[in-house]
């Protein structure tokens, strides 16, 4: 039986090995052509780097306007992942610990709408803006994240406020505290490695977010990271600088890498604490 276990964990281990490195390599190809000259690029796109040419990466930044293009984004992520979290849970709260008529067809609407396609929504979206004038924006595509509740981050973050006990609320109750103040001075602190999680999530979504600013932003100037790395692709008909690119891949792919390695503890035990006690 151990030696059979023993056998099992060897292939485990194996197909572990093999899934990282085909996910590692492709990372570690692009970062070493990225020191390269165009010129050793088209000899041999194998071979290593002669002379780094970290200089690559200051030529991305200007360039393709990546400095611009890091500022809107940090912008617009920023802002709406304010707001976006803390009217998540808000909602979660209100749908999860408040007992009101009409609830259960409120979550039943919710879940509902999983079913739908969330492109069905673009071109009556892309409408509303137009008409209200928030196209060609930051300001609007943070008001469309913001106001957009996306039902997973809502099914997450209730989950994990339901496994909390009622009884801590109750006491509150007694000792005078209003809803508001349940929420801010309980719920919150409680929740927070729950709120923790769906908050990365959030980033990691509008920071790789490509669909919303590519339809809504026509000016470059208000390009984020995401439409400024496909800008700076379609480039490459014209000028096949490819070692340009591949620096601001690089560097395109430093935020979101950083937030996920700093707090993916936050995100394990956000998602399976809901799940264990709900």
């Amino acid at each position: 039986m151990n030696e059979k276990r023993t056998l099992v964990d060897s292939v485990w281990w194996t197909l572990l090995i093999l899934w990282s490195a085909a996910i590692v390599f492709p990372l570690f190809w692009v970062f070493y052509e990225s020191l390269k000259t165009n010129q050793e690029f088209f000899r041999d796109v194998w071979a290593l780097p002669e002379v780094l040419k970290w200089g690559n990466y200051g030529n991305a930044w200007s360039k393709y306007g990546i400095g611009q293009a890091m500022t809107n984004t940090l912008y617009y992520v920023g802002v709406s992942l304010v707001f976006g979290t803390f009217l998540t849970t808000l909602n979660a709260y209100a749908l999860t610990r408040i007992a009101f008529k009409g609830r259960k067809l409120l979550w039943a609407i919710i879940m509902l709408s999983l079913f739908l396609p969330g492109i069905n929504a673009l071109i009556p979206q892309y409408v509303l803006m137009r008409d209200l004038q928030l196209t060609n924006s930051l300001t609007g595509l943070v008001l469309l994240d913001v106001l957009g509740e996306n039902v997973f981050f809502l099914m997450l973050l209730g989950g994990f406020m339901q496994s909390l006990p009622k009884e801590l609320e109750e006491s509150a109750y007694m000792d005078g505290a209003s809803i508001f103040q349940s929420f801010l001075r309980i719920m919150l602190p409680l929740s927070l490695p729950g709120i923790v999680t769906v908050a990365i999530f959030k980033f990691l979504g509008l920071y790789n977010n490509f669909l919303g600013p590519f339809i809504y932003l026509s000016d470059q100037s208000k390009y984020t990271i995401g439409v400024s790395m496909y800008s700076a692709n379609q480039m490459m008909q014209y000028s096949a600088d490819w070692v340009t690119l591949f620096a601001g891949v690089m560097i395109a792919m430093v935020p979101s890498v950083l937030m996920f390695s700093f707090f993916q503890r936050w995100i394990m035990e956000g998602a399976t604490l809901g799940a264990v006690k709900g």
